[in-house]
């Protein structure tokens, strides 16, 4: 009797002292959480670049290093590879399971399936999504492949021309500019806070209507040719949406990095970031950024 009782102490001892490694454990752990910006409350901002001809590769790491800094949030900036000019690799895509929003510029890629599987995760998750200037033809998968459905991303995820050349998606010409000007209806929407009424934009102007964007969108921004090389209309340059998955979207056709050097570009991506995510557009402006990045072209 003694010896089973003693049997049973051992084990109901060993039990407990089990448990309490086990909660102790826990209790690190929790800490650690606890200690993580993610789990602090800072939301996970994914910016994926990959465009030949405007720098975004090096443009969206100022604005992430900002919004860091200054705003409180975690960012991950993952890039075409070995550069600008690689089309099918992008590594790191997996981040976008995390992310709480992603950012997109990209320009004509043609990704493989493991690849852009997290790209559709992504846009099927209903997370707010983003994109610049040439995410309108993020990819170029030529006819008959079996991601070229993947060619009309920009009208999935933003609302724009499903592709260049499609619906008409074109622009003015490489020796245009283009004068931006709030839209008087938009004038006091968050976004736009800090935003000049009219602003000059090095960026050519891009054509996306009469058909995009959908008519349930709310333009921001639209922009008038200056020089063009063909006959011209204004279209909108900046627009939020609710695409088909019930994402929240904003979308600027802008681009240019010479666009990034204004205060009104800077603050307009600050004010949408901001939106998108939920969270109060900031009251108080931290001040410019330093963004001083060259137009490179398509460099082969």
């Amino acid at each position: 009797m003694k010896t089973k009782r003693r049997a049973f102490l051992q084990q109901t001892s060993g039990l407990l002292g089990l448990a309490g490694l086990l909660s102790l454990a826990e209790n690190e752990a929790l800490a650690n959480r606890l200690k993580s910006p993610a789990k602090a409350g800072k939301p996970y901002i994914v910016f994926v670049a990959g465009d030949h001809e405007y720098s975004g590769e090096q443009t969206l790491p100022l604005i992430a290093a900002e919004l860091e800094k200054n705003y409180g949030f975690r960012t991950k900036v993952i890039k075409s590879a070995p550069d600008q000019n690689a089309e099918k690799n992008i590594p790191g895509l997996e981040a976008l399971r995390e992310a709480d929003l992603a950012v997109f510029f990209l320009r004509w890629r043609q990704l493989p399936p493991d690849q852009l599987q997290y790209i559709d995760e992504y846009l099927k998750s209903g997370k707010p999504v983003m994109g610049f200037r040439t995410s309108t033809h993020a990819f170029n998968f030529p006819k008959g492949d079996t991601s070229e459905e993947w060619n009309a991303f920009g009208e999935r995820a933003f609302g724009s021309p499903p592709g260049w050349g499609k619906a008409g998606h074109t622009h003015y010409g490489h020796e245009s500019t283009t004068d931006v000007t709030i839209i008087p209806e938009a004038a006091k929407n968050p976004i736009l806070t800090g935003v000049a009424p009219s602003f000059h934009a090095a960026s050519w102007l891009y054509r996306v209507r009469p058909d995009y964007p959908p008519k349930d969108a709310t333009l921001l921004l639209m922009g008038k040719s200056v020089n063009p090389d063909k006959p011209a209309i204004d279209n909108p340059v900046a627009w939020t949406w609710k695409n088909k998955a019930n994402a929240k979207v904003f979308f600027t056709t802008l681009g240019h990095p010479e666009d990034f050097q204004q205060e009104s570009v800077q603050r307009l991506t600050i004010n949408a970031i901001h939106w998108l995510l939920g969270k109060p557009v900031p009251k108080k402006w931290k001040g410019k950024i330093a963004i001083n990045v060259p137009y490179r072209g398509i460099v082969k």
